[in-house]
């Protein structure tokens, strides 16, 4: 059965307390200006992500929580995306990744549905990946199904297709975990609105959180954090 989301439960980890602590001192010690480089980061690569792979390449499409089972309005996006990178023949080989997001079925599942009702091309591949509940089980997992099918050959590249507000912390996960990853954004540009600043600010927070706690825990050799995101 997919996997229902939990996220929060991170916040009973020790080593995620042990990374928010080191955050918060880094924030109040830089008075601010660590967490508004992590800002400039995240809105630089939302910015410039292009919307097709240089290559032919996997698609690693991430999920949204569904509303009434169905996907939502950025998860729509990111199916809209990926439909149009195979009709244009950039894709051929689709991995939808999600678990439960609390309704009747998973977020890949919905994701295929969606991609079937809008003319899905009869030759692509598409995977689901029904066991994550988050970004990062996104990537473990699609990275335990792709280096299943290798056959010795190690991960192929992979285009991340995912909002633009999301590219900078699935690049990172990404990258740490062993993938060649390149972004693909899925709305055709930046928008500007209240709310998509507002999805900004928060992907800062969570890139400065997982990247500080990364880098201190290889200043003090904490193998337990590193592995984390491993």
């Amino acid at each position: 059965m997919p996997s229902n989301r939990r996220t929060w439960r991170y916040l009973r980890d020790r080593d995620v307390q042990h990374a928010a602590v080191v955050t918060v001192l880094a924030l109040v010690l830089s008075a601010g200006l660590v967490w508004l480089a992590y800002l400039i980061h995240v809105c630089r690569i939302a910015a410039r992500s292009p919307l097709v792979p240089p290559r032919r390449m996997i698609a690693l499409v991430f999920g949204r929580r569904l509303e009434g089972d169905a996907p939502e309005h950025d998860y729509q996006q990111r199916l809209s995306r990926t439909l149009m990178l195979t009709q244009q023949a950039q894709v051929d080989h689709v991995l939808l990744l999600g678990g439960c997001s609390g309704g009747q079925r998973s977020e890949a599942c919905a994701g295929h549905a969606w991609l079937q009702r809008h003319g899905l091309p009869g030759h692509v591949r598409v995977q689901l990946e029904q066991d994550s509940v988050d970004s990062l089980e996104n990537l473990r997992h699609a990275r335990r199904l792709l280096l299943a099918q290798a056959n010795d050959a190690g991960l192929p590249p992979v285009a991340l297709v995912t909002s633009r507000y999301h590219l900078a912390r699935c690049l990172l996960l990404a990258r740490r975990l062993g993938f060649t990853g390149l972004p693909v954004a899925a709305e055709p540009a930046l928008p500007r609105h209240r709310r998509y600043l507002g999805l900004l600010l928060l992907e800062a927070s969570y890139l400065m959180w997982i990247d500080l706690g990364l880098r201190w825990a290889q200043l003090i050799g904490h193998r337990r954090m590193r592995a984390r995101i491993s």
